[in-house]
């Protein structure tokens, strides 16, 4: 049976990369936590995986004089950041709250761990199958 190292190592790959996006974004909140009128920004990592995961649809074509071009706002963005809606904003604006944050970062700096346990478990059955053991 054939597998390739993309097959293999995707998943944990897209998880990987969107937790470090994750936490950036809480990091960038618990940083901006004095800042007046701040959003404090998430993502939704379900769905964001979801994304990341599906196999990738055809850009749009144009492949008639009549036929309308995509608007730019299809890529504009990142479709994954999401404002938080606060429990109690504050009086200027802010909508960080350190102890939602706080416990955000921490449950995602504990699921980045798992996804790293996750991969490494993966390498060494893959290496144990590539020794015959």
């Amino acid at each position: 049976m054939r597998i390739g190292l993309d097959q293999a190592f995707s998943t944990h790959e897209n998880a990987l990369r969107l937790r470090g996006e994750r936490h950036e974004l809480l990091a960038s909140n618990i940083a901006n936590a004095d800042t007046p009128n701040y959003k404090a920004r998430d993502m939704d990592f379900r769905t964001a995986m979801r994304e990341a995961t599906a196999p990738s649809a055809q850009p749009l074509r144009v492949t008639h004089s009549q036929h309308l071009q995509p608007p730019s706002s299809v890529t504009a963005g990142d479709p994954k950041s999401l404002y938080r809606v606060p429990h109690g904003a504050a009086l200027d604006g802010n909508t960080v709250e350190m102890h939602v944050e706080q416990a955000k970062f921490a449950e995602n700096a504990i699921n980045y761990q798992a996804t790293l346990e996750f991969l490494n478990s993966r390498i060494r059955s893959l290496t144990s199958a590539i020794r015959g053991e």
